[in-house]
Parts: C-alpha cells; structure tokens; sequence
C-alpha cells in the first residue's frame, strides 16, 4: 500500500520533530511511539566525548541497592571503561538480598548481561529493559520469576525503577551501544558497594556467603576498570575462568582449572587485605555492641534500684504518718505496749 505525499510529509514532520525535540533536551510524552527513538541530548554526546567516549563504544552498568545508584561506565579510547555518570534509582521492592521466588517481591542481585532482545521500547512504563532474571546462576538454585525490569515512572514492585527522564538517557545509551556492534551490556547489582566495611556491617545476614561471591567480579573490575566474563560452576559465580575447550560451564559440575589469569595474583591480594580488614571491622563491631549491651545493662540496673529505693522511701514515709490501716497501726488493748528503757552510752573508760 502506498502512502500519499501528504501522508509521508506528516510522518518525516513527527520524526524531524521528535528529534528536534530530543536534542534540545525535551522528553517525548509516553504516549508517543517514538519515545523509544529519541535522540541522544547533545550535551550526552558532548560528556561521552569528554571521557574519550562516543555513543557507540562498549558499555556496562553497575547497580548498588542500598545507596540507590544506577552507573553508566563506557568504554574508552584506551580499552578501560570510565563512569559516564551515576543516575538516582527511584524506586526498587524487597530488601538486601538476591532474589529468590516468584511473588517475593524482591528486586535480583548479581550479574546480567542486557540483550538487544531484552529491551522493551513499548513497556507499559516509559521505557524498559529486562534484567535477564533468571541467569544461568538462578536456574541453578531454582530461583524463579519475571519480568524483572529496570524502567521508568518511579514506582516498583520487584524490578528497579527511575524517573522518565533517566531510562529514557539510559536506554538511548544502551540502544547506540547496541548499535556500534556490542552484543550485551553487563549489568552488575551489588545490595551495597562490597567493601570490607560494609560487609562487616551485614556479617550476620544470611546472603553474606552469596556476596562474598559476587564480590570478586567487583574486585575485578575495580582493578582492570573492564568488565570481567562471568560464569557459573559448582552453583557459584566465577569470573574470567573459562573451560578448555572455550564452551560454557556446567552450572552444578566442577570448576575447572584457572589459567593464563594475569588479574589472579592481584585480585587474591586485594581479598587478602579485604578479609583481614573485614576481620578487623567485624571485631570491632563486636566490642562496640557489648558495650553498647553493657550500658543498656547498667542504666536498666540502675533504673530499677531508683524505683526500689523510691518504693522504700515511700513505705517509710507512709508508715511515719499512719498510713496503712488502723488494725495494722494501733495495737490491741488487750496487749499494751511495752516500752524499752532507753540505754546510756557506755562511759568513754570502760
């Protein structure tokens, strides 16, 4: 079917617009069908470029839950990726801690990889992308759930929300990304940024063992500022380990052995010095809790021997001024009261 002349001058009109409006910092409305095409801002393009970056390059993000940060890293022009800027997560459901069932309104911690196909351009929110939930990692431990989404206006109920105007940058970022030939931009979701500090703080929670996990592929970016390859074997996260034959890892069978890792030896230091300040702020946070207890303690102890005391003052006052019954107070005639002599003090000879 062919359209008329006028029909495609009304439609080049909306496009011309719609990007107009974009590149002048505008928002398509979210009932436009274009929202999903809007037009990196010139000041994006102008900031990318700034770091040695273009709209094209490489890109990953880092997620933290309990600061509600959401990270856009890209890649560089000397292979390294920087942070390209650090958007408000408004809204996210559940507390610390991966996601396990389907219903248990919690949010998913881990790594993801986002595919061109797990992006959502006619979402029912603004826009949307799919975490991947579950991953390789999850299907292992029988996790279920879905539609776990990263997406716009502010309101969440197990996936990670932003405002409009932030999914709509992150999501034109991800699309260019796509564009300039990258397969999957990594997505990282941490419950808090892993440092020894912060994980002595969390020591008693149950998903303690699962962070330590996650915790090298932080340690690994951290260091080499790339994003490592993750896998998964023995039920657990491994990073930059693949198998001999270069074909992925059995989920639930044994690691296999690490080689030509030229990032070990510095990532097993920086665990060393981690666990032992780790060890550190664990004990320190123990000392500081017993005295914390200790003091509870006294000021309970010593509430209670105030109120005794008052008690006991109070009972001696009563009785000075009759209180109490008669009966109690007056003894019976039948039985007189027997006064004692009052003794002298004995002389200062004897």
């Amino acid at each position: 079917m062919q359209l008329s002349l006028s029909k495609i001058l009304g439609l080049v009109a909306i496009l011309v617009a719609a990007v107009t409006l974009s590149a002048c910092g505008g928002l398509l409305p979210k009932t436009s069908s274009l929202r999903a095409q809007q037009s990196l801002k010139q000041s994006t393009v102008s900031k990318l470029a700034g770091i040695g970056s273009s709209p094209g390059e490489a890109m990953m993000i880092r997620l933290f839950k309990q600061s509600s940060e959401l990270e856009v890293w890209k890649r560089t022009k000397s292979g390294q990726f920087k942070l390209f800027e650090t958007y408000q997560v408004c809204a996210y459901s559940g507390v610390l801690g991966p996601k396990v069932a389907e219903g248990d309104r919690q949010a998913p911690e881990g790594f993801y990889n986002i595919t061109p196909g797990l992006m959502n351009p006619r979402s029912n929110y603004y826009l949307a992308f799919n975490t991947g939930f579950p991953n390789k990692f999850d299907r292992a431990w029988a996790r279920t759930g879905s539609e776990l989404m990263v997406h716009g206006d502010c309101s969440s109920r197990g996936c990670y929300s932003m405002t409009d105007e932030g999914i709509a940058e992150i999501y034109a970022l991800a699309r260019e990304s796509f564009a300039g030939g990258n397969a999957v931009v990594q997505m990282q979701i941490f419950p808090f940024r892993m440092t020894p500090k912060n994980l002595a703080q969390n020591s008693a929670n149950p998903n303690l063992p699962f962070w330590q996990d996650i915790k090298e592929g932080y340690d690994r970016f951290e260091l080499s500022k790339t994003p490592p390859s993750w896998d998964v074997c023995e039920k657990k996260y491994v990073f930059d380990l693949k198998s001999p034959d270069g074909t992925p890892l059995d989920p639930v069978a044994t690691c296999p052995a690490r080689s030509g890792d030229t990032l070990l030896a510095a990532v097993t230091a920086k665990a060393a010095a981690d666990d032992a300040q780790y060890r550190i702020e664990v004990a320190a946070i123990a000392d500081r809790d017993a005295k914390a207890a200790a003091k509870k303690q006294a000021e309970a102890d010593a509430e209670a021997a105030a109120k005794a005391r008052g008690q006991a003052v109070g009972g001696f006052i009563s009785g000075l001024f009759g209180g109490g019954s008669a009966q109690a107070s007056e003894p019976p005639a039948s039985d007189p009261v027997k006064i004692a002599p009052t003794p002298f003090p004995a002389p200062s000879w004897v």
